[in-house]
């Protein structure tokens, strides 16, 4: 039995930002437990919902030297649909009402306790793993201790660790002075060919350089992070390590997202009957949002965060334009100010064919899967993308720009070949943008039989985490040997 250890910042269902808790809390479950014994590690925080927290357990205590004072580690444990979850408890390191705060330095102290109490917490817990795998910036001191202070334990000798980057963005950066009083790290660690970069500090830089092998969430994305516009700084290191780099999809819940079960949404229908029944969806969701009711009109949806990653300066250039078209709009997410704004007064000017829900609902964001006939989604990056995933699984037709995951999941239409999931086009320009929109436009107007086809095709492809998870163990199984 090889014994696996995610750790991370967060998890589903104890607690959740976004799609790396979805990450950490579903692909446990979906890998093979004849062979792998897979338990995760994450922070106790105190906004976890009490009910969640009732679950826990007490395994043990201890205390840590860190940052010059002696502090309380607490071991919790709880176990859901069969994966065990270990909690590391410290209530001055991860109280608060959020996870996150905007204090960089409060997040590399809360974060480098974490990588150090993690590993010095498995002897009292009698879990050995052969691989430890971590999850962006947060868990980046992991594979940097592993090869440091805890490589001379009997212990963890041969353990191996593994890097998981689902935004290459977010680094974790301060300056080398203060981090190397933090983390303890000797002077010879703070080197551009170790944790330096541009004179700071980075943590996520320290996983990649130490641990033995690197993921990121979609093939292109893994190849994309390799060049200057996408690397974030980073890009050099990345093509050093590119024989230790792979790209394996995130994989979405098909439990959860099922239009024949959902139960939020008006109508369930499967990929036999859609035909029939996916329409009255749209019906509710126009009557709902106060939308003229037409059958036919063609009516794209957008479930978002409104920030510039997510191509939303494409869509403010032409919407007037596309709203002089017979089309219906429906966006939800909240965001950047200026794009709130924006949705808005497209909201205020085109009444009856936008409708702009600036908040965040689960129940809503469903209910705009099954409803819409297509899904935008033209980022500028995207390391995999979830939402095109569940449009896929909805028979709404994903419209994307060919960019990280974006790129490997959704198969562009090729009409003459009858081929096909989805439409994209390549530059991030927004009249190349609204060329492609009209052109699905046109194919579900003027082509129903081909549209449908789509459908029929989309509807069966496989993005369930059982897919990924092959991927993951095939990894492990090369790294353990």
């Amino acid at each position: 039995m090889k014994k696996i250890l995610f750790v991370a910042s967060e998890g589903v269902p104890f607690i959740k930002t976004g799609g790396l808790a979805d990450v950490v809390g579903s692909l446990p479950k979906c890998i093979d437990k004849e062979y792998f014994d897979v338990r995760v590690m994450i922070p106790k925080y105190t906004c976890i919902r009490q009910e969640l927290k009732d679950l826990m357990k007490y395994r043990t205590h201890f205390y840590l030297d860190f940052y010059w004072q002696s502090q309380y580690v607490g071991v919790l444990e709880a176990e859901v649909d069969g994966v065990t979850y270990y909690f590391i408890d410290n209530e001055s390191m991860f109280s608060g009402f959020r996870i996150y705060s905007d204090n960089v330095l409060d997040e590399i102290i809360k974060f480098s306790f974490f990588c150090k109490a993690a590993l010095s917490a498995l002897p009292l817990l009698g879990f050995q793993p052969d691989i430890v795998h971590c999850h962006d910036w947060q868990t980046g001191l992991i594979p940097v201790y592993l090869k440091e202070r805890f490589h001379d334990g009997e212990f963890f000798r041969n353990m191996k660790s593994v890097m998981t980057i689902h935004n290459l963005k977010f680094q974790g950066k301060w300056d080398v002075k203060t981090v190397r009083e933090i983390t303890g790290l000797p002077d010879y660690f703070f080197t551009p060919d170790k944790l330096e970069a541009y004179k700071d500090a980075n943590l996520l830089k320290g996983g990649i350089v130490y641990a033995d092998a690197i993921t990121t969430v979609s093939n292109t994305y893994a190849e994309e992070i390799k060049t200057d516009f996408y690397g974030e700084g980073l890009n050099g290191l990345l093509s050093a390590r590119s024989n230790s780099l792979r790209g394996i999809v995130n994989g979405i819940d098909y439990d959860e997202f099922n239009p024949e079960t959902d139960p939020y949404i008006t109508n369930n229908y499967n990929a036999v009957n859609f035909r029939k029944e996916k329409i009255k969806n749209k019906r509710a969701l126009q009557a709902e949002m106060g939308l003229e009711q037409d059958d036919k009109i063609f009516m794209i949806g957008l479930v978002s965060r409104l920030t510039d990653q997510k191509g939303l300066d494409l869509i403010a250039y032409i919407m007037d334009e596309l709203c002089q078209e017979d089309i219906q709009f429906v966006v939800l997410g909240t965001g950047e100010e200026r794009y709130e704004n924006m949705f808005r007064h497209f909201d205020w000017k085109y009444n009856n064919k936008v409708s702009a829900n600036i908040y965040y609902s689960e129940a809503l964001s469903h209910k705009i899967y099954a409803a819409c006939d297509a899904y935008l989604m033209p980022s500028l990056f995207e390391p995999c993308g979830l939402s095109q995933l569940m449009a896929l699984r909805y028979g709404t037709v994903p419209i994307v720009r060919e960019t990280g995951g974006l790129k490997d999941t959704v198969e562009p239409y090729n009409e003459f070949e009858s081929t096909g999931t989805g439409f994209s086009f390549r530059n991030y320009n927004a009249h190349e943008m609204l060329a492609t929109i009209r052109y699905a436009k046109y194919i579900y107007y003027q082509r129903r039989r081909e549209w449908n086809k789509m459908i029929d095709r989309e509807m069966a492809t496989d993005y369930s985490w059982h897919t990924s998870a092959k991927k993951y163990q095939e990894m492990y199984d090369w790294l353990i040997g």
